[in-house]
């Protein structure tokens, strides 16, 4: 599973915004199920971030959404996300370095 959080950020917000999400990161890394996340910034446009996190199946983030210290930390953060596309996606073909494309089968079939 992964999501993708698209974000507004000024250049006065950055730093506190990067720590953020460093922090969540860090709770999310914690959790298990959790296969990598990051956090980027657009080359064109210095105000527009990204974050994006992978788990292992959809009960495996929404498992990891539910202490305490996530609630408290990461949720605030992800609310603020642009919500007019989605974040959510199942990953249908991935890689890994030296390796074939693997294909997965779909969650919605």
């Amino acid at each position: 599973m992964l999501l993708v959080c698209r974000f507004r950020v000024s250049p006065s917000e950055e730093s506190a915004f990067t720590a953020r999400v460093a922090r969540a990161l860090e709770l999310l890394a914690a959790r298990p199920g959790f296969r990598g996340g990051e956090a980027g910034r657009a080359i064109e446009d210095a105000g527009q971030w990204v974050l994006t996190v992978r788990f292992d199946s959809v009960d495996a983030y929404r498992r990891a959404l539910g202490p305490f210290e996530v609630r408290e930390h990461v949720h605030p953060l992800l609310a603020e996300a642009d919500t007019t596309t989605e974040a959510t996606y199942e990953s249908l073909v991935t890689v890994a370095p030296g390796a074939a494309p693997v294909h997965h089968p779909s969650l919605l079939s």
